[in-house]
């Protein structure tokens, strides 16, 4: 079976009735990067999307190690906590988060979003790819989780990702609400279906 279906049926088996599964997602990724960027992908283990996408200008962190060691071999993989990353101020050109910050507890994007802001260099863009998840209100569900089906130029990759449902609730406008706080414009934000892209811009100065 292909990594999506097992992935689900993983997570179906392990958390049955408490799991809320949405429809599966489709994400349209364009490389929309330089060739002398560098790039800060946040949460970027598993499938290692971005790492994928650009190679050796990517620098993956991950807080779990086992994350990192399965992504795609490409990217330089250092294992850290987005809410503290180990890089001085202004050493990125471009920064992602794609799918990273439904993992993050609400509480503490703010301190990811400052972070990411702080290691951009002025001009420098944080691109957050990622689902809008409600709360969960009376639902009996404990975990969200949703199927991602994500087109990269000149390939496709299926998986599925899942979080515990309590104190993970989300939207565009949550997050771009917690980046403008931490001094970053909203250059652009759109929403298909579930999930949203908001690309989050630091002033030049």
């Amino acid at each position: 079976m292909n990594a999506l279906v097992w992935r689900v049926m993983s997570v179906v088996g392990r958390f049955g009735k408490k799991l809320h599964l949405i429809a599966p997602q489709t994400v349209h990724v364009e490389d929309v990067f330089r060739d002398d960027d560098l790039i800060l992908d946040l949460g970027g283990g598993g499938e290692g999307v971005i790492g994928r996408l650009r190679g050796r200008q990517v620098v993956s962190v991950d807080i779990r190690k086992d994350e990192l060691d399965d992504a795609a071999p490409g990217p330089i993989k250092v294992v850290a906590d987005a809410r503290n990353l180990p890089f001085p101020d202004r050493s990125f050109e471009a920064a992602t988060a794609f799918f990273f910050l439904m993992y993050v507890a609400a509480a503490d994007r703010p301190a990811v979003l400052q972070e990411a802001y702080r290691v951009l260099v002025p001009g420098g863009s944080l691109h957050v790819w990622d689902v809008a998840i409600p709360a969960p209100g009376a639902r009996a569900a404990k975990t969200f989780a949703v199927p991602v089906c994500t087109r990269l130029p000149g390939r496709t990759i299926r998986t599925a990702y899942g979080v515990p449902w309590k104190g993970h609730e989300m939207s565009a406008d949550g997050i771009a609400h917690f980046a403008r706080d931490a001094g970053f414009t909203v250059a652009a934000a759109t929403q298909s279906d579930r999930t949203f892209h908001v690309v989050l811009t630091r002033p030049a100065e």
